[in-house]
Protein backbone atom coordinates (compact mmCIF):
# COMPACT_ATOMS: atom_id res chain seq x y z
CA UNK A 1 0.00 0.00 0.00
CA UNK A 2 1.28 3.52 -1.14
CA UNK A 3 1.28 6.76 0.82
CA UNK A 4 -1.49 8.28 -1.17
CA UNK A 5 -3.61 5.54 -0.70
CA UNK A 6 -3.07 5.65 3.07
CA UNK A 7 -4.05 9.12 2.91
CA UNK A 8 -6.27 9.43 0.06
CA UNK A 9 -9.40 9.85 2.00
CA UNK A 10 -8.61 12.94 4.14
CA UNK A 11 -6.35 14.94 1.28
CA UNK A 12 -4.95 14.41 -2.28
CA UNK A 13 -1.14 14.40 -1.41
CA UNK A 14 0.44 13.07 1.79
CA UNK A 15 2.13 16.26 2.36
CA UNK A 16 -0.79 18.49 1.57
CA UNK A 17 -0.22 20.82 4.84
CA UNK A 18 3.46 20.84 4.53
CA UNK A 19 3.52 22.31 0.87
CA UNK A 20 0.65 24.73 1.63
CA UNK A 21 2.68 25.83 4.74
CA UNK A 22 5.83 25.99 2.23
CA UNK A 23 3.55 28.04 -0.49
CA UNK A 24 3.05 30.85 2.09
CA UNK A 25 6.92 30.91 2.50
CA UNK A 26 7.62 28.70 5.79
CA UNK A 27 11.01 26.71 4.97
CA UNK A 28 10.72 24.37 8.03
CA UNK A 29 7.81 23.13 8.89
CA UNK A 30 7.56 20.85 12.00
CA UNK A 31 4.94 17.82 12.24
CA UNK A 32 4.64 17.31 16.32
CA UNK A 33 2.65 13.98 18.18
CA UNK A 34 2.90 12.32 21.44
CA UNK A 35 2.96 8.96 22.91
CA UNK A 36 1.54 7.89 26.00
CA UNK A 37 -1.41 10.27 27.18
CA UNK A 38 -3.46 7.70 28.48
CA UNK A 39 -1.29 4.95 30.34
CA UNK A 40 -1.19 4.34 34.09
CA UNK A 41 2.87 4.51 34.28
CA UNK A 42 5.86 6.13 32.49
CA UNK A 43 6.19 9.41 30.80
CA UNK A 44 4.57 11.28 27.85
CA UNK A 45 6.98 11.59 24.99
CA UNK A 46 6.86 13.77 22.14
CA UNK A 47 8.24 14.01 19.33
CA UNK A 48 9.08 17.00 16.57
CA UNK A 49 9.76 16.24 13.08
CA UNK A 50 11.13 18.07 9.67
CA UNK A 51 10.62 16.56 7.05
CA UNK A 52 12.75 17.27 3.28
CA UNK A 53 10.82 18.31 0.75
CA UNK A 54 10.80 15.36 -1.52
CA UNK A 55 10.22 12.69 0.96
CA UNK A 56 8.59 9.52 0.59
CA UNK A 57 8.43 6.24 2.95
CA UNK A 58 6.11 3.65 2.43
CA UNK A 59 3.70 2.34 5.16
CA UNK A 60 4.34 5.31 7.35
CA UNK A 61 1.04 6.64 8.64
CA UNK A 62 -0.35 7.16 12.42
CA UNK A 63 1.77 4.83 14.40
CA UNK A 64 -1.80 3.80 16.33
CA UNK A 65 -2.67 1.65 12.59
CA UNK A 66 0.17 0.08 12.48
CA UNK A 67 1.89 -2.52 14.76
CA UNK A 68 4.95 -2.07 16.78
CA UNK A 69 7.18 -4.07 14.64
CA UNK A 70 6.97 -1.88 11.47
CA UNK A 71 6.88 1.08 13.93
CA UNK A 72 10.34 -0.16 15.10
CA UNK A 73 11.20 -0.48 11.32
CA UNK A 74 9.87 2.80 10.20
CA UNK A 75 12.03 4.32 13.17
CA UNK A 76 15.66 4.48 11.78
CA UNK A 77 14.03 5.33 7.96
CA UNK A 78 12.47 8.08 9.57
CA UNK A 79 15.88 9.22 11.74
CA UNK A 80 17.65 8.95 8.28
CA UNK A 81 15.89 10.86 6.00
CA UNK A 82 14.28 13.33 8.05
CA UNK A 83 16.02 16.94 8.02
CA UNK A 84 15.22 16.78 11.77
CA UNK A 85 14.24 15.12 14.86
CA UNK A 86 13.56 16.57 17.68
CA UNK A 87 12.10 14.25 21.12
CA UNK A 88 10.76 15.79 24.18
CA UNK A 89 10.46 14.01 27.53
CA UNK A 90 7.90 14.89 30.66
CA UNK A 91 7.57 12.40 33.31
CA UNK A 92 5.05 10.55 35.58
CA UNK A 93 5.96 12.64 38.68
CA UNK A 94 5.95 16.47 35.78
CA UNK A 95 2.52 14.30 35.01
CA UNK A 96 0.93 14.41 38.66
CA UNK A 97 2.21 17.86 39.15
CA UNK A 98 0.81 19.89 36.05
CA UNK A 99 -1.75 17.63 34.57
CA UNK A 100 -1.69 15.32 31.76
CA UNK A 101 -2.62 18.06 29.37
CA UNK A 102 0.07 20.57 30.63
CA UNK A 103 2.53 17.95 30.66
CA UNK A 104 1.94 16.78 26.96
CA UNK A 105 2.64 20.51 25.83
CA UNK A 106 5.97 20.80 27.76
CA UNK A 107 6.68 17.60 26.67
CA UNK A 108 6.00 19.11 22.41
CA UNK A 109 8.01 22.38 23.26
CA UNK A 110 11.10 19.98 24.78
CA UNK A 111 11.09 18.13 21.33
CA UNK A 112 10.36 21.74 18.85
CA UNK A 113 13.44 22.76 21.23
CA UNK A 114 15.64 20.22 20.29
CA UNK A 115 15.09 20.51 16.72
CA UNK A 116 18.09 22.38 14.04
CA UNK A 117 17.18 24.27 12.40
CA UNK A 118 14.50 25.64 14.68
CA UNK A 119 11.04 25.35 12.69
CA UNK A 120 9.37 27.82 11.40
CA UNK A 121 5.72 26.31 11.17
CA UNK A 122 4.18 23.95 13.36
CA UNK A 123 2.09 20.84 12.82
CA UNK A 124 0.42 19.89 15.48
CA UNK A 125 -1.55 16.58 16.19
CA UNK A 126 -4.86 17.65 18.18
CA UNK A 127 -6.91 20.28 19.28
CA UNK A 128 -4.60 22.63 21.50
CA UNK A 129 -1.88 24.72 20.36
CA UNK A 130 1.61 25.06 22.12
CA UNK A 131 1.91 28.87 24.08
CA UNK A 132 4.89 29.43 21.55
CA UNK A 133 5.22 32.40 19.11
CA UNK A 134 6.03 30.12 16.39
CA UNK A 135 3.10 29.66 13.46
CA UNK A 136 1.07 26.97 13.97
CA UNK A 137 -1.57 24.63 13.03
CA UNK A 138 -3.75 22.27 15.08
CA UNK A 139 -4.86 19.02 13.43
CA UNK A 140 -7.43 16.51 14.77
CA UNK A 141 -6.32 13.28 13.60
CA UNK A 142 -3.48 14.88 12.26
CA UNK A 143 -1.03 11.94 12.82
CA UNK A 144 -3.40 10.11 10.09
CA UNK A 145 -3.36 13.16 7.88
CA UNK A 146 -0.25 15.08 7.74
CA UNK A 147 3.10 12.69 6.72
CA UNK A 148 5.42 14.87 9.32
CA UNK A 149 3.24 14.52 12.18
CA UNK A 150 2.82 10.84 11.13
CA UNK A 151 6.91 10.47 11.32
CA UNK A 152 6.39 12.34 14.18
CA UNK A 153 4.13 9.68 16.40
CA UNK A 154 6.24 6.63 15.26
CA UNK A 155 9.49 8.34 16.86
CA UNK A 156 7.78 8.91 20.59
CA UNK A 157 5.91 5.97 20.00
CA UNK A 158 8.70 3.97 19.40
CA UNK A 159 11.44 6.64 22.21
CA UNK A 160 8.58 6.10 25.20
CA UNK A 161 8.45 2.14 23.95
CA UNK A 162 11.93 1.90 25.06
CA UNK A 163 11.40 3.77 27.91
CA UNK A 164 8.76 1.46 29.30
CA UNK A 165 10.95 -1.52 28.29
CA UNK A 166 13.93 0.22 30.75
CA UNK A 167 11.47 0.50 33.52
CA UNK A 168 10.36 -3.21 33.08
CA UNK A 169 13.96 -4.25 33.98
CA UNK A 170 14.38 -1.55 36.52
CA UNK A 171 10.56 -2.66 38.23
CA UNK A 172 10.18 -6.00 37.71
CA UNK A 173 6.48 -7.65 38.29
CA UNK A 174 4.46 -5.20 36.68
CA UNK A 175 5.01 -6.28 32.97
CA UNK A 176 5.60 -2.41 31.66
CA UNK A 177 7.58 -4.31 28.60
CA UNK A 178 4.30 -5.91 27.35
CA UNK A 179 1.25 -3.40 28.62
CA UNK A 180 3.82 -0.25 28.48
CA UNK A 181 2.32 1.27 31.25
CA UNK A 182 -1.33 0.98 30.03
CA UNK A 183 -4.15 -0.06 32.29
CA UNK A 184 -4.28 -3.66 31.31
CA UNK A 185 -5.96 -6.26 33.93
CA UNK A 186 -2.87 -7.52 34.36
CA UNK A 187 -1.38 -4.20 35.18
CA UNK A 188 -4.09 -3.34 37.62
CA UNK A 189 -3.55 -6.62 39.34
CA UNK A 190 0.37 -6.01 39.58
CA UNK A 191 -0.63 -2.83 40.81
CA UNK A 192 -2.97 -4.21 43.63
CA UNK A 193 -0.52 -6.90 44.35
CA UNK A 194 3.03 -4.59 44.59
CA UNK A 195 1.64 -1.14 45.13
CA UNK A 196 2.24 1.64 42.95
CA UNK A 197 6.13 2.25 41.95
CA UNK A 198 7.86 5.81 41.33
CA UNK A 199 7.07 5.60 37.54
CA UNK A 200 3.11 5.30 38.56
CA UNK A 201 0.99 7.93 37.92
CA UNK A 202 -0.19 8.81 41.17
CA UNK A 203 -3.11 11.08 40.68
CA UNK A 204 -4.72 8.49 37.78
CA UNK A 205 -7.60 6.23 38.66
CA UNK A 206 -6.25 2.81 38.80
CA UNK A 207 -3.39 4.27 40.67
CA UNK A 208 -4.40 6.03 43.23
CA UNK A 209 -6.38 4.09 45.60
CA UNK A 210 -3.69 1.72 45.81
CA UNK A 211 -1.45 4.68 47.48
CA UNK A 212 -0.85 4.07 51.25
CA UNK A 213 -2.70 5.93 53.20
CA UNK A 214 -5.39 5.87 50.43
Amino acid sequence: MNQASLFAENQCSVLHFEQRARSRGFRAVAGIDEAGRGPLAGPVVAAAVILPEDFELDGLTDSKQIGPARCRALYPEIRRKALSVGVGVASAQLIDRVNILQATLIAMQRAVARLAPSPDYLLIDGITPLPVSTEQLTLKQGDARSLSIAAASVVAKVIRDRIMESFDRAYPGYGFAGHKGYGSRAHREAIARLKPCPQHRTTFRGVREHLEGS
